[in-house]
């Protein structure tokens, strides 16, 4: 082979290797966590270096409120935070790729104290749900990323607590802890107003299980619930063309020989959706479940010890890492996932503030 063709060939080997990297999600990006923290009133910024295996704190971002329920813009642009505290308002804060810092945009009035906010796959449009108020409302999001007033409010069962548009943008869906049920809307994403589906509820059984938060597998196929009062699991059947939900299994989220009050908080996919985590606050454990790629049926793969009472966390996009808040702990907890089993293994910790309990990751070029 001569020098040229040699050096030709080493070039095309570059270039596809360049190309490849850049096609791989992670490659080359820079990844921010977000951590909305109640108590001390503001937002913990943290750098996640994979390859050090580490969380490092870059920023903290004061916002005068309780923070706690955050979203991310489908753009990832922007950052939401729901204040819990009157007066009960969203704060848009625009993200710097760069530093991962936050900067306000502005702040636009919430209906009532809001357990959990979503957009809308256009980002033109803001979900909440309220606990204490048992509504769910509609919010207007600006071309600059800056949420503006409310365009619809829909008084709902008790204590509504999650609200999350399917990947179609066409169907809604809000759980009822208080009422049992998941409320189901058809979706108009031109004019953001939602109106009742047929049927309009599915009843969740046992009574009192207290649905809390969901989550759809990649293929639209399952729905994957959490309730927070018995800590079980739900599968349900999704049909996304009549945006109907269908039982399918129940199995629990709390540790073998376990006697005390379930208090279940948050759930999650693992990106390549063959594991389902979810978290409960009173064990401070968190389950881990195989899901039947067939079936969308979970076979428990058993609980991990977490920060003392996780209210939330999330799993980042490579699948490699898990990282919880504690509420008590005022802590984080950067648990590694072991890549066969799925299973988070022993956590570092690093402070957060006071009562962390939301957990945004945010990757950027």
């Amino acid at each position: 082979m001569t020098a040229v063709l040699r050096i030709r060939t080493r070039a095309a080997q570059l270039a596809l290797a360049a190309a490849t990297c850049l096609a791989t999600p992670g490659a080359w990006a820079v990844t921010w966590v977000y951590v909305s923290n109640a108590d001390s009133q503001d937002v913990s910024v943290f750098e996640l270096d994979r390859s050090a295996a580490a969380l490092k704190p870059v920023d903290t971002t004061a916002l005068g409120g309780m923070a706690m329920p955050m979203a991310v813009s489908p753009d990832k642009k922007v950052l939401y935070v729901a204040l819990r505290s009157q007066p009960f308002r969203v704060v848009s804060l625009a993200i710097d790729p760069a530093s991962g810092k936050l900067r306000k945009l502005g702040e636009a009035p919430l209906a009532d104290s809001m357990a959990n906010i979503d957009t809308d796959a256009t980002g033109r449009w803001l979900f909440a749900a309220s606990y204490p108020g048992h509504k769910i409302t509609v919010n207007s999001i600006g071309k600059d990323g800056a949420v503006g007033a409310v365009q619809q409010l829909i008084t709902t069962a008790p204590n509504a607590h999650a609200i999350h548009a399917d990947a179609a943008n066409r169907h809604v869906f809000a759980t009822s802890l208080g009422g049992d049920n998941l409320s189901a809307w058809r979706f108009d994403a031109e004019t953001g107003k939602l109106t009742a589906n047929e049927p309009a509820v599915t009843t969740v059984t046992p009574e009192k299980a207290g649905p809390r938060h969901f989550v759809w597998d990649k293929g639209q196929r399952f729905v994957y619930l959490l309730n927070e009062l018995d800590a079980s699991v739900h599968v349900m059947a999704y049909d996304a063309t009549r945006g109907t939900l269908r039982a399918v299994q129940r199995t629990t989220a709390l540790p073998a020989g376990f006697t005390g009050k379930p208090w279940a908080a948050d759930i999650h996919l693992s990106p390549d959706g063959r594991t389902l985590y979810a978290s409960e606050r009173t064990s401070s454990t968190l389950s881990s479940f195989r899901i039947d790629a067939a079936t969308g049926q979970l076979q428990p793969l058993g609980q991990v010890p977490t920060e003392k009472t996780p209210r939330g966390f999330a799993v980042d996009s490579s699948g490699r890492f898990l990282i919880a808040a504690g509420q008590e702990s005022h802590q984080v907890s950067l648990h590694p996932i072991d890549p066969t089993t799925g299973i988070p293994g022993t956590p570092t910790r690093v402070p957060a503030g006071k009562n962390p309990n939301w957990v945004e990751i945010v990757d950027l070029p």
